[in-house]
């Protein structure tokens, strides 16, 4: 009896441990990207406001030293707060949501294109808990590099918050594949999760499906078509 006690009491305590060390864990979120494209590629890179949200945060989650808000959570507080895309950039509102999703760093950001086929994207994160920003970058490339993109600023952001490391061999094999995945099929996967906020579930499983067939290895529409219940 008393050795099961014992145990008992052992594996509260290592329970409690464990779950001490996991919410020591730094929590990052990321809103939505503001839209800074002018004229006809406002509207055909609209999608991208939150299909490079969602990119970001796959790329932050590699860092197994750090929580990651998942975007369908995200979401769903931007649901319920009714808050507008023109907020999305705007420091008191990053801490807004970064206290309702319990983070420690908010960030936020916006990109902008030109006519050559430049992107610009930008991006600055919040300290939650003081409202100050702590820290701002930027990345340029070819839009037609866009996963490539994400994957710098995603790097220089980890560091620029003196974040626990990314392992490099994960870091290594995530930039190895996103050079594999074309831009049409980001367009397309993002154009998905549009259609999947809007509560078009059939129209979202269709833009899901067309960014796979578009790149066979591409985990997140796959992803997002087993959320949707389609195998």
């Amino acid at each position: 009896m008393k050795l099961h006690r014992f145990l008992t009491a052992a594996a509260g305590v290592a329970f409690a441990a464990s779950s001490v060390f996991a919410q020591s864990k730094p929590t990052v979120a990321i809103l939505y990207f503001g839209n800074g494209a002018i004229g006809k590629a406002h509207d055909e890179l609209a999608p991208l406001s939150k299909g490079i949200c969602d990119v970001l945060i796959t790329e932050m989650a590699d860092n197994p030293g750090i929580v990651v808000v998942e975007r369908d959570q995200l979401q769903s507080i931007l649901a319920e707060q009714k808050l507008s895309s023109d907020k999305m950039t705007d420091p008191e509102t990053a801490v807004k949501v970064g206290k309702l999703l319990g983070a420690h760093h908010m960030i936020f950001g916006g990109f902008i294109t030109d006519p050559s086929g430049t992107m610009i994207l930008s991006l600055r994160s919040v300290n939650v808990e003081t409202s100050k920003i702590e820290y701002t970058t930027s990345v340029t490339d070819k839009t037609a590099n866009l996963l490539s993109i994400i994957h710098k600023i995603a790097v220089k952001t980890n560091a620029g918050l003196k974040l626990p490391d990314i392992p490099k061999q994960v870091g290594e094999a995530r930039a190895a594949k996103d050079e594999k995945i074309p831009f049409q099929s980001v367009m397309l996967y993002s154009r998905g999760l549009e259609a999947k906020d809007a509560g078009k579930k059939a129209e979202a499983i269709t833009f899901f499906n067309q960014a796979l067939a578009s790149f066979p290895g591409y985990d997140a529409p796959s992803k997002e078509l087993k959320k949707l219940g389609v195998n």
